[in-house]
């Protein structure tokens, strides 16, 4: 079987990129995204908001894809970037540093120096969502982007779920594939590992959320294990 370059996939990432940043197909969200752009936050006044939708970031050629919820509404909202100038961000980068997979330990802008290298990160809902709550039709209509995503990522062979619904969805996915019947067989709990019947590695961790991280349900060592865990099992 012939390998994809990484020249053919980095070109159909971006061009699902720039599908993703153009969407319209949840008019709640984008009213909501769009809204916070204009008001802002007390601490970002001299911020323009990105406010659109929020593209996967990353290495094209990843082995490992971190799969999270949403952008947060102040954070990628914010910056354009997942999981950048929010608290979960900068609770998960260090530790992506840490493990060989992020070039830098801070993630500020999507203008600033930071690279992935083996990995690359996306959502489950790529518009911020009010509370943080996508209703399921919202998460049924960006699954196509999910979708697509994993289809151009050729060469992952680690999926690192981030919380529950990220969890849940990237089986959705499976099940829509015709990969798997059910979600049935695959529980979730913090370091949980599937091997899935197409050969990759479903990783399951509690998300990085200031709710878990705050209340010490999930502290860096056990993010830290996860993540060299993936290395482990992707060949890096």
């Amino acid at each position: 079987m012939r390998v994809a370059s990484k020249a053919s996939i980095t070109h159909s990432v971006d061009i699902l990129s720039r599908r993703i940043i153009e969407c319209e197909l949840c008019p709640r969200l984008r009213s909501y995204c769009t809204a916070l752009g204009e008001t802002k936050r007390k601490a970002y006044m001299d911020w323009t908001y990105w406010a659109k939708p929020v593209p996967g970031f990353g290495d094209p050629a990843a082995r490992v894809l971190i799969i999270g919820l949403a952008p947060g509404a102040h954070g990628a909202n914010r910056t354009g970037r997942p999981f950048t100038g929010d608290g979960a961000g900068n609770f998960m980068y260090p530790v992506l540093y840490d493990t060989g997979f992020a070039s830098q330990p801070q993630a500020t802008s999507r203008h600033d120096a930071l690279r992935l290298s083996g990995a690359r990160i996306c959502s489950i809902c790529r518009c911020a969502p009010p509370a943080d709550k996508p209703t399921p039709q919202e998460i049924r209509n960006c699954s196509v982007h999910l979708s697509a995503e994993i289809t151009a990522l050729r060469r992952v062979r680690v999926v690192v779920a981030l919380g529950r619904i990220a969890f849940d969805n990237y089986l959705n996915h499976l099940i829509r594939e015709g990969k798997i019947l059910s979600r049935r067989d695959y529980t979730f709990g913090h370091g949980a590992e599937h091997n899935m019947p197409d050969g990759t590695v479903l990783l399951a961790s509690y998300h990085p959320s200031l709710r878990n991280t705050n209340t010490g349900r999930l502290d860096r060592a056990m993010f830290t294990r996860v993540f060299i865990r993936a290395r482990e099992l992707a060949g890096l």
